[in-house]
């Protein structure tokens, strides 16, 4: 294990470097190998000339994450490249201290950018099973060569995988900000080096930013401070799935909680923003084949009625009696019918948002309480496209967002 003194002469050795590619991990042992070498030939094959160097920011693992990232090599590299690399490659290994999070790992990441004077960085998950060398071409040449700030991910997921973003922020970043960046917390971005020292001078490093928020914080800030922007299609993303039913409530409070605080910090921003625009894409968009991913849809509407019968006093001061009443109504369908209009789903986020802003109540106990909202959204969703195809399943999201931006002068007339 690296300690700062030895990080402080690895770095005087690397000197300076033209890309910083990030890895954040925690008990990634399994998978974070092949993203490592998935990286290292992405640079040498699409960046020979360029000075580059990885880094691995991991937050105590204990099964020997860090091992295996000092020891992963692209065994046949030749087969890999055109030409052979002319600049050297640095790897450095180290942990992170702070809150623990992804968040903490990745302000160790910007702040070895701005050491080293990265001109174009790139981070990615640990837990990646589908990430190939292309990633890295598509995730830092638009910043390189076409001087872009931020390149958002877009990926070929299932239907089922991603349902915070497919539900919540997505369409509400989307109605924000009014540009269509199709996965704002998605987890694999490149930036430029000016915006890594813009987030790096942000005070978020105490906040649950730290632990989950940071893929929102880091989209949300290079939207509403004019960052260029655009999007890399990079395939399928194939990682360690999660059902939403029974994994995912902590994580759907922390980035819940800093989507609505920077609402706060940029009312000025998106309070004038009407309709959504594409952004510039990057890469050749093709179809591929992707995981299942179980859902217990009886589990997640047990949750929702339950929240019915025990969570009326709160959702009511926050929805008002008639989307109570509504709930209601849902909550007594049979499960063959029960569908939730996008219409009531996005008051519901709007009113969340409204009383997040105005703390009506207990922040934490507020998004607790809307996590069986979420699960009942969920799980209707999964009901309705069962029988969808991919395309048929998106239709259904964009329906949801024009819902969003249709709906957003409610949320604007009553902010103040």
């Amino acid at each position: 294990m690296i300690n700062r003194q030895e990080l402080s002469q690895q770095l005087q050795a690397i000197g300076s470097a033209d890309i910083l590619v990030g890895i954040p991990s925690f008990n990634n042992a399994r998978t974070i190998g092949h993203v490592v070498k998935a990286v290292q030939a992405g640079l040498a094959k699409y960046f020979p000339e360029h000075k580059a160097v990885l880094v691995n920011s991991d937050g105590g693992s204990r099964d020997g994450t860090m091992d295996v990232v000092e020891r992963a090599v692209v065994e046949d590299m030749h087969s890999l490249l055109v030409r052979h690399r002319v600049e050297p490659f640095h790897k450095i290994v180290m942990p992170y201290s702070g809150i623990p999070g992804k968040g903490s790992a990745f302000r160790a990441i910007f702040e070895l950018a701005a050491t080293l004077g990265a001109k174009a960085c790139a981070v990615v998950d640990s837990d990646l099973r589908s990430i190939t060398p292309e990633w890295l071409e598509l995730l830092l040449k638009p910043v390189l060569e076409e001087e872009f700030d931020f390149v958002a991910p877009q990926y070929n997921r299932h239907k089922f995988d991603g349902t915070i973003t497919n539900s919540i922020i997505y369409p509400l970043t989307r109605a924000l900000y009014g540009k269509r960046l199709r996965q704002p917390i998605g987890g694999d971005f490149g930036f430029s080096g000016r915006l890594a020292k813009h987030y790096l001078g942000k005070d978020v490093w105490q906040t649950d930013i730290a632990r989950y928020g940071i893929d929102i914080w880091m989209t949300s800030e290079a939207l509403a401070n004019g960052y260029r922007t655009a999007q890399a299609f990079l395939g399928a993303k194939i990682h360690d799935a999660k059902d939403p039913g029974s994994d995912l409530s902590a994580m759907l409070v922390q980035v819940v909680g800093s989507a609505f605080s920077l609402m706060a910090d940029y009312h000025d921003v998106w309070k004038a923003v009407q309709g959504s625009q594409s952004v510039p894409q990057f890469g050749f968009q093709y179809t591929v084949g992707l995981e299942n991913v179980n859902i217990d849809v009886g589990r997640m509407l047990g949750i929702f009625g339950s929240g019915v019968r025990e969570l009326g006093m709160i959702w009511q001061s926050v929805l008002g009696r008639g989307d109570l009443d509504a709930l209601a109504a849902l909550a007594a369908a049979p499960e063959k019918e029960f569908r939730f209009p996008p219409s009531l789903w996005t008051r519901i986020i709007y009113d969340y948002a409204l009383a997040y802003h105005k703390k009506s109540l207990s922040r934490e106990h507020l998004l607790k309480s809307l996590v069986p909202l979420y699960l009942g959204k969920t799980a209707a969703f999964v009901l309705e496209a069962a029988a969808m195809d991919q395309e048929q399943a998106e239709a259904e999201i964009e329906t949801l967002c024009l819902e969003f931006e249709n709906g957003k002068p409610y949320l604007v007339d009553h902010w103040s």
